[in-house]
């Protein structure tokens, strides 16, 4: 690329803008020329804004670049990646969008939009062809997409193989899920030390709804809906990354764990995909071992975009069990946005 494309962080001092800004540092296609965050930050340098959190250092380039008004007035930029929470990106993100920005949206504020894709690059690239009819609804220059639940992401990347090969019924969820995923300061010392909350509000409708997006076929300007159901139950853990995700899966085609395993196995890549800078190959690893995968020892595999998958066996009341692993705060947030940007360059949505 001859020379890189002007992107900006909304949100980035959060934990989540913190991830965008870490992975976009000497990013091969992008340069960050503009930081946002609300109002008590704004005019301050962003090392003095930000309560860095993540184990690498804050990049120098980032240290004294001046945090902005979280308004697309004045940033000369065609890619905002969107750390902000929900209840802020409803009404931020199309400002964003109007100014002829490409807005990558780790927010849920639109996935339910009819031409709002949820992109999973690895599984749904082509439902980037809803991108011109979104245009054309809103009458925006630029347009938003998203990318799913930290959850939705590693389950229905799993998914994708065996609904192609098998077709799926109903899907069993229970999720053990990070304390990262509730953003920082989250979930207090004294609720999660010792102990597991079996709620996170929202969470559970997210789990059930955006898979079905996700796997769905697009017709005309939207999406039809992937002809399964799905039932989730939901677990704050004490784990600081990595959400384990245990699916129990009713099948339409009865089959086996080995031809299960060598699905997956055997899934690539999508042609669109390749050749993007954080596109992990192979997308999916399965584990043998009877005790993996751990957060702990496999959430950075494949710089933390890979999805692991492990314990496929037999389901004595459904048909096949297993348990998925995938980095929240990279696969399931930030990367998941880069990710998304970089198959917007390459098939030519941002120039």
């Amino acid at each position: 690329m001859a020379s890189k494309i002007p992107v900006v962080v909304l949100a980035a001092t959060g934990s989540v803008g913190q991830r965008f800004v870490q992975l976009l540092d000497q990013h091969p296609w992008f340069e960050v020329v503009a930081l946002t965050a609300s109002e008590r930050s704004e005019g301050k340098t962003y090392q003095e804004a930000c309560n860095w959190l993540l184990s690498t250092p804050m990049p120098d380039w980032a240290r004294s670049m001046p945090v902005l008004p979280t308004h697309p007035t004045g940033i000369q930029a065609k890619i905002a990646f969107s750390a902000l929470p929900a209840s802020s990106a409803k009404d931020i993100e199309p400002e964003f969008a109007r100014a002829g920005m490409a807005v990558c949206s780790n927010a849920a504020a639109y996935r339910r939009e009819p031409d709002v894709p949820i992109l999973l690059p690895e599984i749904n690239a082509e439902h980037i062809h809803l991108i011109p009819a979104q245009r054309k609804n809103r009458g925006w220059d630029g347009f938003i997409t998203t990318n799913p639940n930290c959850s939705s992401t590693g389950m229905t990347i799993a998914l994708r193989p065996i609904l192609d090969q098998f077709g799926v019924k109903r899907v069993f969820v229970t999720t053990l899920q990070a304390i990262s995923g509730a953003g920082y300061p989250g979930v207090a010392s004294m609720d999660i030390l010792d102990n597991v909350v079996p709620y996170i509000g929202g969470e559970e409708e997210k789990i059930e709804w955006e898979p079905r997006k996700m796997l769905g076929k697009v017709q005309g300007d939207q999406i039809a809906l992937a002809d399964f159901r799905v039932s989730a139950q939901v677990n704050r853990v004490p784990v600081v990354d990595g959400h384990l995700v245990c699916l129990s899966m009713e099948l339409e085609k009865k089959t086996s764990p080995d031809e299960v395993i060598q699905a997956l196995r055997a899934y690539q890549l999508p042609e669109l995909c390749q050749g993007l800078p954080s596109a992990p190959q192979p997308p999916i690893v399965v584990m043998d071992e009877p005790n993996r995968p751990q957060p702990r020892l496999d959430r950075m595999r494949g710089d933390g975009m890979t999805t692991t998958v492990g314990r496929v066996r037999v389901d004595p009341l459904l048909d096949i069990k297993m348990v998925v692993l995938s980095h929240n705060t990279i696969r399931g947030a930030a990367g998941g946005s880069l990710m998304n940007a970089e198959l917007l360059v390459k098939t030519g949505f941002v120039k």
